[in-house]
Parts: structure tokens; sequence; C-alpha cells
């Protein structure tokens, strides 16, 4: 019995770039070292694919016996799931974990098979090629050409124990593949001059190694989670460059991004924080070019919005495990550096183990910090509008005392007028307000008769200081209204700036929404953002989610902004702030509008689909209209002269039954064109797929043209295709047919097959007249006869019906010119993995 009966066994993957790097040879060899620890270990399923080194290692090992499948008439073997449960090994060796299993077996995927070893708590050993992960299977497609049809979720190989990267330069695998070290000599030339050239293979190493190192960041983050690790871990370069967006911005940027370069995939991220209160006096644009020239040299950009820059530098560089902090030299003064730190001295204080470099600039040390805009009222200009509202009237009565002839009361009033002015200019509303009173009680005390008491002898005396007092309130609310109008400004502009951060993200994300919510996180320093509509019973309906922790429901949320009636925006980790909370608003009626925009486009594109199919009705009517009548009229003519004459030499009966034939057999291929169409059109094709020798399609698919002008070269030892084969010969009798109907006379049609890497390539080619470049992808539309076949034969659908299917087998159908003159149609079918 395994040693975790009662528990899910462990899973460990050998991955690999391509074919051929050695996966199997590691898989048995890590089998044979844990047998000889004692451990119980069985083959479940291994190919060897006829390489001897790789057959050497299982000699001496258990191998349960594989199960026989039967299937249209082939005999095939799976891996006999039930016998290796039965055995109940402690580990069990299993390849190919993409394997698409024959029909009829338990499972449909060897992964799935793979699930339940581990469930009954049998630890597993496993393959598998980097293409087939279906996060990649697109990209390995463009880079290779050849379309992998059997996938397995990134997810199933993500939650493996241990993942470990079988790795090969591409020079000493292609040296491997001509020693016939991968496959038999007769496929070496093909493989090494298409699937296994040296760009394909470097390009499939890397998406290996980048895609290895992925998980192997978030493996060490969850350990970190895991374990409160909080500090971070330099196992990988991470630099992070904290930028203002001013004229140093771009020197910062080309250091930190040289610095990146010299380390092994070093990366590095600039950030920029946005204060709440607007004060950063960078205009957009600015910070555009900026973004654009990070994302240029490699790096990523990152806005947050916080009021603590140092703080929130930290605690960026801390949450992406950065060992590195890249800052521009102060702007402030020697002095003023002296009085008050700066950023980077903050942040050198509280880095800890982080290494902070200090990079000097053209504006450093120069005195030019940038200033807030006039009128705002920050905490330095209240203090100093304070200590002159206190100390200034008494300074000014003293003076004024000295000297003899500044003791009147009104030249007193005037100075202490310009003073109360002055604190409400510096300091707005209540320190000017104390300084107009204390001045006109002193100017009562001292200066208005008698002196030395508060008694107000002449009435113009007390009506001047009640001016002084009624100028200084005046001024002091112009003043503070217009200090709080201008932080409104300031703090608009932030939340404009930070929109238009969001706004830049969701331009270059190919999905919007979640790239809103990825930045709106990111800015507000949260755990995760979810984007929810309230159902039925308050019951949340996710409709999408950042990355990080999002909330799943309500009780997991800190904070929860409705957006309209049922659609809100929850958020995990950290409370909002006022202002926080009204840019979250923004943000959620800008979702709100991206998701009104999806919905307007799904009904714009099912109008244009509505259109389309109303244009090929309109066609189809009209191709009916011609091309069906045409053969009727013929079968009509030839039975009516059957039935009325009664006398009909034998020769000519032979002659009207044979066009009855013909053009019967020419209308059903219309109407199974037409058919076929419509199947294709509305998306209905599902093909079935079976062991499909290609040898056995070809002819079929020729015969059915019924012209012997063929040429038919297709080996016999061609490996098996998984498709339909009924639609693969439909397909292939229309693109002959095609060819027959276009090639010169005195020539024959050539249909030839051969293997290309990964693939079977079909290729018909014809001596015709051949069609121009701008028009090949022409000849693919429905009712298309390009003007040069005659009126009245066919509908045009031949080459779109075919293409379709191909399609849906998923090959693919192109054209391009025959060298010497006429047009060669190239039909591209991906083989299973075990057949390359």
């Amino acid at each position: 019995m395994p040693d975790g009966a009662g528990h899910r066994g462990r899973l460990r993957v050998y991955l690999g770039a391509s074919a051929g790097v050695g996966k199997t040879y590691a898989m048995l060899d890590e089998g044979r070292r844990r047998i000889g620890r004692g451990v119980d270990v069985v083959v479940g399923l291994v190919e060897t694919h006829g390489r001897a080194h790789t057959a050497a290692l299982l000699e001496g090992l258990e191998i349960v016996p594989r199960r026989e499948l039967g299937h249209r008439g082939a005999g095939f073997t799976e891996m006999d799931l039930d016998a290796v449960l039965a055995r109940a090994p402690q580990v069990a060796l299993v390849d190919e974990l993409a394997h698409t299993n024959v029909p009829g077996s338990r499972n449909a995927k060897r992964w799935q098979d793979v699930e339940e070893l581990l469930d009954a708590g049998i630890d597993v050993v496993t393959t598998v090629n980097i293409q087939h992960l279906e996060s990649l299977n697109d990209v390995v497609a463009s880079i290779t050409g050849v379309r992998q049809q059997e996938t397995i979720p990134d997810e199933i190989v993500r939650r493996a124990d241990q993942i470990e990267l079988v790795d090969m330069s591409p020079e000493s695998l292609r040296r491997r593949l001509s020693h016939g070290n991968v496959y038999p000599a007769e496929k070496i030339d093909a493989a090494m001059s298409n699937y296994f050239r040296v760009g394909n293979l470097t390009a499939l190493r890397e998406l290996a190694l980048l895609w290895t190192a992925d998980r192997v960041d978030e493996a060490l983050e969850a350990y970190r989670k895991d374990h409160d690790i909080a500090e971070p871990w330099p196992a990988r370069e991470r630099l992070v460059v904290a930028v203002t967006g001013g004229t140093e911005t771009e020197t910062l940027v080309r250091r930190a991004a040289r610095i990146a370069q010299r380390g092994s995939r070093a990366e590095f991220l600039a950030i920029h924080v946005l204060r709440s209160d607007g004060l950063t006096g960078v205009a957009p644009d600015s910070l555009g070019k900026h973004r654009t020239l990070v994302e240029s040299l490699g790096g990523s950009w990152h806005t947050v919005l916080s009021d603590d820059v140092p703080g929130a530098v930290l605690d960026f560089a801390r949450g992406v495990n950065a060992n590195q902090i890249l800052l521009g030299v102060t702007r402030r003064g020697r002095v003023a550096g002296a009085l008050a730190p700066g950023v980077a001295a903050r942040v050198i204080d509280g880095s800890g183990d982080i290494d902070v470099l200090v990079v000097p600039h053209e504006g450093a040390r120069g005195g030019t910090r940038r200033r807030p805009p006039r009128g705002v009222l920050t905490r330095r200009r209240t203090v100093l509008a304070w200590s002159m509202a206190l100390a200034g009237p008494p300074v000014l009565s003293w003076i004024c005392t000295v000297a003899g002839d500044l003791d009147s009361l009104p030249t007193a009033l005037m100075l202490f007028l310009s003073l109360t002015v002055g604190v409400a200019l510096v300091g707005g509303l209540l320190p000017a307000l104390f300084s107009a009173v204390l001045g006109g009680l002193l100017s009562n005390f001292l200066f208005a008769p008698p002196v030395r008491t508060l008694t107000i002898a002449q009435p113009q005396h007390a009506l001047a200081i009640g001016i002084l007092l009624a100028v200084a309130v005046g001024v002091s609310a112009v003043v503070d209204l217009a200090a709080r109008r201008t932080l409104e400004a300031a703090r608009a502009r932030a939340e404009a700036d930070a929109l238009t951060s969001i706004a830049g993200a969701v331009v270059r994300a190919t999905d919007a929404v979640p790239a809103v919510l990825e930045q709106l996180r990111e800015t507000l320093g949260v755990g995760g953002v979810a984007l929810v509509r309230k159902g039925v019973g308050a019951v949340w309906q996710i409709l999408d989610t950042s990355s990080g922790e999002p909330p799943s429901t309500p009780e997991q949320a800190s904070s929860t902004i409705q957006i309209d009636e049922d659609l809100s925006l929850a958020m995990r980790g950290g409370t909002l702030s006022p202002g926080q909370v009204r840019f979250v608003g923004a943000v959620g009626q800008y979702l709100n509008s991206l998701l009104e925009r999806e919905h307007l486009r799904a009904q714009a594109r099912a109008a244009r689909v509505a259109r389309e199919r109303d244009a090929t009705r309109t066609a189809l009517l009209a191709a009916v209209s011609h091309d069906l009548r045409t053969p009727l009229t013929s079968i009509k003519a030839a039975i009516t002269a059957l039935r009325s004459s009664a006398q009909i030499a034998p020769e000519d009966r032979r002659t009207l039954l044979a066009d009855v034939e013909e053009q019967t057999d020419r209308l059903q291929s219309l109407i199974d064109n037409l058919l076929d169409m419509s199947r294709i059109d509305a998306g209905v094709v599902t093909p079935h797929l079976d062991p499909v020798a290609l040898d056995e399609v070809v002819p079929l698919a020729a015969g059915a043209v019924g012209v012997s002008a063929i040429e038919i070269d297709v080996p016999e030892d061609l490996p098996l295709l998984r498709a339909d084969a009924g639609l693969l010969e439909r397909a292939l009798a229309n693109v002959i047919e095609n060819a027959v109907r276009h090639t010169a006379a005195g020539t024959r049609v050539r249909v030839v097959a051969e293997q290309v890497g990964g693939s079977l390539m079909v290729r018909v080619v014809d001596r015709g007249p051949g069609v121009p470049d701008e028009r090949k992808e022409q000849m693919f539309a429905a009712f298309q006869r390009l003007g040069d076949v005659p009126q009245g034969h066919g509908l045009g659908l031949g080459l779109a019906v075919a293409r379709g299917f191909i399609e849906a087998n998923g090959g693919t159908l192109e054209a391009e010119d025959t060298p010497g003159g006429g047009l060669t149609m190239i039909a591209t079918l991906p083989l299973p993995a075990d057949a390359q």
C-alpha cells in the first residue's frame, strides 16, 4: 500500500521545451533512484518512441501491462488505470501527461487518470512539453506554425509539488536528432528543416525557462506568506526606481535599466506616487512619455496613491520582493535638507535589508524643489501665520512706541492692517482674525486717547478700529476661500492623473475590465478588488477580479463602493479615505461604461453576423435561382425526351441517361455544398476525432471526383492523424475537384502528402492559370468564383466548405503559386503528440 494511503499523493513533473530533451529518460532515472532507496515503484505507462537509451532504462522495472482497446477496427493500448490502482504502489511513472486517451477509456485525458492515482495516495512522476500547456498553445503555434491539439490546463501542472525543467541547448538537441537518438533516420531531415529549426527550439526553450521561473516566484511568495516573512529575499534581482515625473526621471530610468541588464533576468519597476492633495506639479502627458520610456527599456510602470511618499515606496518595494531601490538626489538645498529630511533620507532610514542607491542628476541640490500651488495652506505656512499673528502686533506696538513719530493711532492702524493682510495671505482666516483682534486691542490700549485704557473717547477712533477688523475679516475670508478652491482643484488633478494612468492601462491591455481592477488595486495599495453585481438576496455575482486576494463574499470585503443600483466595487485590505472613496466612485463609473461598451459591442457583433447571414441568404437565393435550375432543366429535358419518343436509338438512350446521371450528381454536389456551408455558418460542425490513415482518405477523395488524371503520392508509413475521416475526405475532394477544373489540358493534378515536423501536409498541385496574390484569400469566401469559371458551373462554395472542414479538424488550408505556373493548395493537419 502507498505510504500516503488516506492522503493525496505527490506529483512531480519533468517539463521540457520539446520532444527529445530527455524527459522520459529523467523520469525513468528518477524511478531507478527511488527503487534503490527501497521505494515501491511501478511503470504505469512509458512511451520509448523507439529510443534505445530510453528503452534500456526500462529493463528491470516492474511494468503494469497496458489495457488494449479497439476503435473503428484498429487496436490501441492505454494505461490500465484499474490495474495500477489495484497494484497500489508507492510511486507510479506515467509518461506524457497531456495525452488524449483512446475513446472507450474511463477518462478522456491522461492527466485525469493521474488525478485518480493522486487521490488514491499514489505519488506520480510524469512528463510534459511546454507546448502542451493551454496558456501557451497559441504562442507556440505562432512560433512553430503547428497548433497542438493535445493540451493540458496550466493549473494541473502548476499544482504539482515539484516541477523540474529538463533543459538542453538547441544545438545539442539537433545533434541528438542527427544521430538518430530522437526520430528514425527517414524523419530526421524533415524534422530538422521544420519544427526543430534553431529559432523554434530557442523560442520554446525561452518559454519553458520563463514559465518555470514564474512558478518558482509563485512558490517563493507562497512560502514567505505562509511563514509571515515580510522582509524581501534577494533570490532574484528586482529593482524599484522611484520617479517624480520631473526632468531627472529619464536619468533615473535609464540608470535603472542599465543596472537591471547587468543581472541575469533582473527586472526593474518604476513607481510614481500620486499625493491625494494633487501636489505633483507634473503634467499627465509628461508622465505618459516617461511611462513609454520605461516600457521601451523593458521595465513596468506603477502608480500608487498615497500622502506618505517614502512609506509608499518602501511598501511597494517589499510587496514585489525587491532588493534594490533607486532614488534621485534630493532637490532641497543644504540648509533645507538639514532642517527637514527629504524622501531619499527617509527611505534610507526605513529600508532595512533593501539596498538604496541615490543617483545624482542635474537638478540635485539646486534648491529648485517643486513648490505647492499658491493658495494651498501647508502646515509650514499655518505655523508661520500663527507666529506672525502672535508676535507681530506686540513687535509693531513696540516699534511705534520707541519711534516717537509713529505713535499716532492712524499710523498704528495702517501698520496693524498691513500685518493682518500679510497674516491672511500666509495662513488664512483664523490667524488673521486673531491678528486683527489683537492689533485692535493694542491700538485702543496704546494709541487711542485715553491711552493705557480700553476706553475710546472719540467715535472716529472706534470707527477706525472697526474698519480694521472688517477689512481683516474680508481679506481673510477671501484668502481662505482661494486656498480651499486651490486644494480642491489639486485633489481633482490628482484624481485625474490616477484616472489617466488607469486609462493608459486599459489601452495597453487586451481585457479592459481586469486591467482597470488591477491598476486600481495597485494605486490604492489594497489586497484585491472585485467587480460584483448584487443579485436576489444580496448574493454576489463576481463579474471580474484583480490579482492578489480579492474578496469573494461580502464578509471578506473591507470596503464596498456602490456604482449603481446593482453594481459595486468590493475591496479587501486597507481603509479608504473620503478622497479615495470619491476616486473609486469615478473609477466605478468608468468600469460601468466599459461594461456598457462591451454590451454594445456584443450587440454590434450580433447585428453584423445577422447582416452577413442576410447577405449570404441573398447570395444563396441568387445562386440557387441560377445554378440549381441548370441541372434541373437538363434532367427534365432528358426525361421528357425519353418519355415522348417511342422509338429512341439505344445510343441516344444511353446518352440521355448518362446526361441525367451526370446532372443528378452535379445537383447532389451543389446541395451537399449548400448544406455543408450552412452547417459551417451556423457553427455546428463537430468533428468526431478518430485515428485516420491519410493513405486511405486521399484515394477516396480523388475517387469521389471521378477523374483519372490525378497522380497520388501518399506514403503508407505516415503517422495516423486524429481527425474526422468524413469531413477530411469531403474537404480534400472539393480541393481536388477545384484543381482538376482549372488545370491545363494534358496535365495531371498531383496530390502529395508528407510529414513536416509535428504535422502532415497535403499538397494539391495544378498547372492552371493560377490566382494573383491579392485574390488568393478571396477564393475561400462563400459564393466566390473570381470570374474564372463559366457561369452556371458551381456555387463558389467548394473551397469555403473545404477550409471550414479542414479548420474543424484543427488544420489550415492555404494557397500558394506552383513553380512554373498554376496553384498549389496546402492542407496542414497537426499530428497527435504521441505520433510526432
